[in-house]
Protein backbone atom coordinates (compact mmCIF):
# COMPACT_ATOMS: atom_id res chain seq x y z
CA UNK A 1 0.00 0.00 0.00
CA UNK A 2 1.38 3.37 -0.99
CA UNK A 3 1.04 6.32 1.36
CA UNK A 4 0.68 9.88 0.19
CA UNK A 5 3.30 12.45 1.04
CA UNK A 6 0.84 14.08 3.42
CA UNK A 7 0.24 10.81 5.26
CA UNK A 8 3.98 10.17 5.52
CA UNK A 9 4.52 13.65 6.91
CA UNK A 10 1.79 13.13 9.51
CA UNK A 11 3.34 9.81 10.54
CA UNK A 12 6.78 11.41 10.84
CA UNK A 13 5.51 14.24 13.02
CA UNK A 14 3.56 11.78 15.19
CA UNK A 15 6.69 9.69 15.69
CA UNK A 16 8.71 12.76 16.64
CA UNK A 17 6.12 13.86 19.21
CA UNK A 18 5.90 10.37 20.67
CA UNK A 19 9.67 10.12 21.07
CA UNK A 20 10.20 13.63 22.44
CA UNK A 21 11.19 13.80 26.13
CA UNK A 22 8.46 14.84 28.52
CA UNK A 23 8.92 18.26 30.13
CA UNK A 24 10.12 18.26 33.74
CA UNK A 25 7.27 18.23 36.20
CA UNK A 26 7.12 21.08 38.73
CA UNK A 27 8.13 20.30 42.30
CA UNK A 28 5.22 19.19 44.50
CA UNK A 29 5.10 20.07 48.20
CA UNK A 30 3.72 17.22 50.33
CA UNK A 31 3.75 16.29 54.01
CA UNK A 32 6.94 14.46 55.01
CA UNK A 33 6.34 12.64 58.30
CA UNK A 34 9.14 10.07 58.13
CA UNK A 35 11.89 12.13 56.53
CA UNK A 36 15.56 11.44 57.02
CA UNK A 37 18.58 13.67 56.60
CA UNK A 38 21.86 13.86 54.72
CA UNK A 39 24.62 15.26 56.92
CA UNK A 40 28.20 15.57 55.84
CA UNK A 41 31.39 17.45 55.18
CA UNK A 42 33.10 18.61 52.01
CA UNK A 43 36.89 18.27 51.79
CA UNK A 44 39.48 19.29 49.20
CA UNK A 45 42.19 16.83 48.27
CA UNK A 46 45.48 18.41 47.29
CA UNK A 47 46.93 21.88 47.69
CA UNK A 48 44.63 24.85 47.10
CA UNK A 49 45.61 27.16 44.24
CA UNK A 50 47.31 30.50 44.70
CA UNK A 51 45.01 33.41 45.30
CA UNK A 52 43.98 35.37 42.23
CA UNK A 53 45.49 38.84 42.32
CA UNK A 54 43.26 41.68 41.17
CA UNK A 55 44.17 45.34 40.76
CA UNK A 56 41.14 47.65 40.30
CA UNK A 57 41.58 49.73 37.16
CA UNK A 58 38.71 52.23 37.61
CA UNK A 59 36.55 53.86 40.28
CA UNK A 60 39.40 53.41 42.73
CA UNK A 61 37.84 55.72 45.29
CA UNK A 62 35.17 53.03 45.73
CA UNK A 63 36.88 49.86 44.54
CA UNK A 64 40.25 50.53 46.18
CA UNK A 65 43.66 51.04 44.61
CA UNK A 66 45.62 48.21 46.17
CA UNK A 67 46.02 44.60 45.12
CA UNK A 68 43.11 42.33 45.98
CA UNK A 69 43.78 38.67 46.72
CA UNK A 70 40.81 36.49 45.80
CA UNK A 71 40.43 32.89 46.97
CA UNK A 72 39.37 30.48 44.23
CA UNK A 73 38.43 27.98 46.93
CA UNK A 74 38.10 28.50 50.69
CA UNK A 75 39.94 25.61 52.37
CA UNK A 76 40.46 25.34 56.13
CA UNK A 77 43.43 23.74 57.92
CA UNK A 78 41.65 20.36 57.98
CA UNK A 79 40.90 20.58 54.21
CA UNK A 80 37.29 21.63 54.88
CA UNK A 81 35.69 23.56 52.01
CA UNK A 82 33.52 26.59 52.72
CA UNK A 83 30.81 27.88 50.35
CA UNK A 84 30.37 24.71 48.32
CA UNK A 85 26.83 24.17 47.00
CA UNK A 86 25.31 20.80 47.91
CA UNK A 87 21.92 19.59 46.69
CA UNK A 88 19.83 16.51 45.93
CA UNK A 89 19.23 16.09 42.23
CA UNK A 90 15.83 15.49 40.69
CA UNK A 91 13.62 15.39 43.79
CA UNK A 92 10.05 15.58 42.49
CA UNK A 93 8.16 16.04 45.74
CA UNK A 94 8.81 16.57 49.41
CA UNK A 95 8.86 19.31 52.04
CA UNK A 96 7.52 22.77 51.30
CA UNK A 97 9.85 25.60 50.35
CA UNK A 98 10.79 27.86 53.24
CA UNK A 99 9.30 31.32 52.88
CA UNK A 100 12.17 33.83 52.65
CA UNK A 101 12.08 36.85 54.93
CA UNK A 102 13.08 39.01 51.95
CA UNK A 103 13.50 38.67 48.20
CA UNK A 104 16.81 36.93 47.42
CA UNK A 105 19.37 39.37 46.08
CA UNK A 106 22.95 40.00 45.06
CA UNK A 107 24.60 43.26 46.08
CA UNK A 108 27.43 45.28 44.56
CA UNK A 109 29.57 46.25 47.58
CA UNK A 110 32.92 48.00 47.09
CA UNK A 111 33.11 46.49 43.61
CA UNK A 112 32.55 42.96 44.86
CA UNK A 113 29.46 40.73 44.86
CA UNK A 114 27.83 39.90 48.18
CA UNK A 115 27.15 37.09 48.78
CA UNK A 116 29.76 35.48 46.55
CA UNK A 117 27.88 32.17 46.40
CA UNK A 118 24.21 31.53 47.15
CA UNK A 119 21.32 29.18 46.42
CA UNK A 120 17.87 30.59 45.65
CA UNK A 121 14.52 29.21 44.46
CA UNK A 122 13.29 30.12 41.01
CA UNK A 123 11.32 33.36 41.04
CA UNK A 124 11.92 36.95 42.08
CA UNK A 125 15.55 38.04 42.43
CA UNK A 126 16.89 41.52 43.13
CA UNK A 127 20.10 43.12 41.92
CA UNK A 128 21.28 45.84 44.32
CA UNK A 129 23.93 48.55 44.07
CA UNK A 130 25.33 49.75 47.40
CA UNK A 131 28.16 51.63 45.67
CA UNK A 132 28.16 55.27 44.48
CA UNK A 133 29.42 54.18 41.04
CA UNK A 134 27.81 52.60 37.99
CA UNK A 135 27.66 48.81 37.95
CA UNK A 136 26.34 46.75 35.04
CA UNK A 137 25.40 43.43 36.62
CA UNK A 138 25.20 40.62 34.07
CA UNK A 139 24.08 37.07 34.87
CA UNK A 140 24.62 34.08 32.58
CA UNK A 141 23.24 30.56 32.29
CA UNK A 142 26.34 29.27 30.50
CA UNK A 143 26.52 31.63 27.49
CA UNK A 144 22.86 32.73 27.68
CA UNK A 145 21.96 35.92 29.50
CA UNK A 146 19.83 35.48 32.62
CA UNK A 147 19.69 39.21 33.39
CA UNK A 148 21.62 42.32 32.36
CA UNK A 149 20.95 45.49 34.31
CA UNK A 150 22.65 48.87 34.61
CA UNK A 151 22.66 50.35 38.12
CA UNK A 152 23.98 53.93 37.94
CA UNK A 153 22.65 55.02 41.33
CA UNK A 154 23.65 54.12 44.87
CA UNK A 155 21.07 52.03 46.76
CA UNK A 156 19.30 51.21 43.49
CA UNK A 157 17.40 47.90 43.37
CA UNK A 158 16.07 46.16 40.27
CA UNK A 159 13.87 43.07 40.40
CA UNK A 160 14.24 40.30 37.85
CA UNK A 161 12.93 36.76 37.45
CA UNK A 162 15.16 33.70 37.59
CA UNK A 163 12.85 31.22 35.89
CA UNK A 164 15.19 28.36 35.00
CA UNK A 165 16.97 26.05 37.46
CA UNK A 166 20.73 25.88 37.13
CA UNK A 167 23.95 27.76 37.79
CA UNK A 168 24.11 31.49 37.07
CA UNK A 169 27.52 33.16 36.74
CA UNK A 170 27.35 36.86 37.64
CA UNK A 171 29.78 39.43 36.25
CA UNK A 172 29.98 43.21 36.06
CA UNK A 173 30.44 44.61 32.57
CA UNK A 174 31.91 47.79 34.10
CA UNK A 175 34.41 46.06 36.44
CA UNK A 176 35.81 42.95 34.80
CA UNK A 177 37.28 41.36 37.94
CA UNK A 178 33.91 41.01 39.71
CA UNK A 179 32.46 37.49 39.88
CA UNK A 180 29.62 35.85 41.80
CA UNK A 181 27.55 32.67 41.61
CA UNK A 182 23.85 31.96 42.07
CA UNK A 183 22.50 28.41 41.94
CA UNK A 184 18.78 28.39 41.11
CA UNK A 185 17.28 25.31 42.76
CA UNK A 186 14.33 23.26 41.51
CA UNK A 187 13.69 21.70 44.93
CA UNK A 188 14.31 22.82 48.54
CA UNK A 189 16.85 20.10 49.34
CA UNK A 190 20.07 22.10 49.24
CA UNK A 191 22.73 23.67 51.45
CA UNK A 192 25.85 25.83 51.28
CA UNK A 193 28.73 24.50 53.35
CA UNK A 194 29.74 26.34 56.51
CA UNK A 195 33.25 27.49 57.41
CA UNK A 196 34.04 24.01 58.75
CA UNK A 197 32.83 22.38 55.52
CA UNK A 198 29.71 20.87 57.05
CA UNK A 199 26.15 20.78 55.74
CA UNK A 200 22.80 19.22 56.63
CA UNK A 201 19.83 18.58 54.34
CA UNK A 202 16.74 17.69 56.40
CA UNK A 203 13.25 16.24 55.94
CA UNK A 204 14.20 14.13 52.93
CA UNK A 205 11.61 11.51 51.87
CA UNK A 206 13.08 7.99 52.15
CA UNK A 207 14.63 6.84 48.89
CA UNK A 208 17.70 6.77 46.67
CA UNK A 209 19.11 10.06 45.41
CA UNK A 210 22.09 11.67 43.73
CA UNK A 211 23.93 14.18 45.91
CA UNK A 212 25.61 16.89 43.83
CA UNK A 213 28.40 19.08 45.19
CA UNK A 214 29.64 22.09 43.22
CA UNK A 215 32.47 24.52 43.90
CA UNK A 216 33.63 27.18 41.47
CA UNK A 217 37.27 26.01 41.31
CA UNK A 218 36.94 22.25 41.88
CA UNK A 219 33.84 21.75 39.73
CA UNK A 220 31.10 19.19 40.33
CA UNK A 221 30.98 15.79 42.02
CA UNK A 222 28.00 13.41 42.18
CA UNK A 223 27.61 10.56 44.68
CA UNK A 224 24.67 8.21 45.33
CA UNK A 225 22.97 8.39 48.72
CA UNK A 226 20.23 6.31 50.30
CA UNK A 227 18.02 8.06 52.84
CA UNK A 228 16.12 5.93 55.34
CA UNK A 229 13.09 6.99 57.36
CA UNK A 230 14.01 9.15 60.36
CA UNK A 231 17.70 8.34 60.00
CA UNK A 232 20.75 10.47 59.24
CA UNK A 233 22.86 9.50 56.23
CA UNK A 234 26.49 10.51 56.91
CA UNK A 235 28.60 11.44 53.88
CA UNK A 236 32.05 12.80 53.14
CA UNK A 237 32.49 14.53 49.80
CA UNK A 238 36.00 14.84 48.40
CA UNK A 239 36.76 17.49 45.79
CA UNK A 240 39.91 17.69 43.74
CA UNK A 241 41.19 19.51 40.70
Amino acid sequence: MKLSRMALAVLAVTAMVASAPLPAQPYEAVAVSDGGAVKGKVLFQGSPPDKRKVIPTKDRETCGSGVREVDLILVGPDKAVQDAVVYLKGVGKGKAWEKPSAIPHIDNVKCDFKPHVQVVPAGDFEIVNSDPVLHNTHGFYGKLTAFNVALPNQDQRIKKQLKKPGLVRVECDAHGWMLGWVYVADNPYYAVTAKDGTFTIKDVPPGSYTLVTWQEYAGEVEIPVVVKAKEVMPVTVELKK
